[in-house]
């Protein structure tokens, strides 16, 4: 099964200690688990924002994939991106994916508020903003077709009581960070996988 993962640099693995490490190894080695022999391409450019999913779905089409995990949300948030523009990028994004057969899981941005560089008076504001962007998210990619992971935001709390989750930039996950990432998008990857074996 070919499995893509498109996105941001959290997609693509940035600041894992080696690639097994990253979101798209860990998710591929447990789908192995189950059954199912993924074949991990990741098309994730770190610094991306949702405007990039374009060009991302493009090159992922070339080999089309039967699971597509998107990861996407951080650097709209960084940049200010208005979230319903963020969330057009993403819908159009899932469709093309849907459209040309893909099971598609879409992992919403993150609460920023948990980043240690974020002032105290300032994390109420941060988290308004990223609970915005991700409602929207998750809005459209229900709309469109996709699996939400994740959708409560789970891991917020445990980045935000455990430097170790971050990588040694204070933004980016860690090895162990992005195990408890993986671990939050597993029941959707799975469901997605198992929904492509159903008769």
């Amino acid at each position: 099964m070919e499995f893509a993962v498109l996105g941001d640099s959290i997609a693509y693995g940035q600041g894992a200690s080696r690639p097994a490490d990253t979101i798209g190894a860990r998710l591929a080695a447990e789908l192995g688990e189950v059954g199912v022999r993924a074949s991990l391409r990741v098309h994730a450019v770190p610094g991306a924002r949702s405007d990039a999913l374009a060009a991302q779905v493009r090159r992922a089409l070339i080999v089309p994939p039967q699971l597509a995990l998107i990861v996407i949300g951080a650097n709209d948030l960084t940049h200010f991106v208005p979230p319903e523009q963020a969330a057009a990028a993403l819908d159009a994004a899932v469709r093309a994916l849907r459209g040309a057969g893909a099971q598609v899981v879409v992992a919403p941005a993150p609460d920023l508020s948990a980043v240690p560089w974020v002032p105290p008076q300032l994390r109420g504001l941060v988290q308004a903003g990223s609970a915005a962007l991700r409602e929207a998210q998750r809005r459209v990619a229900l709309a469109a077709g996709a699996r939400v992971a994740d959708v409560t935001g789970s891991t917020h709390d445990a980045f935000a009581a455990d430097v170790s989750l971050f990588a040694a930039d204070r933004f980016h996950p860690s090895s162990k960070g992005y195990a408890a990432i993986a671990a939050a998008l597993k029941p959707a990857v799975l469901a997605a996988a198992a929904d492509l074996r159903a008769p």
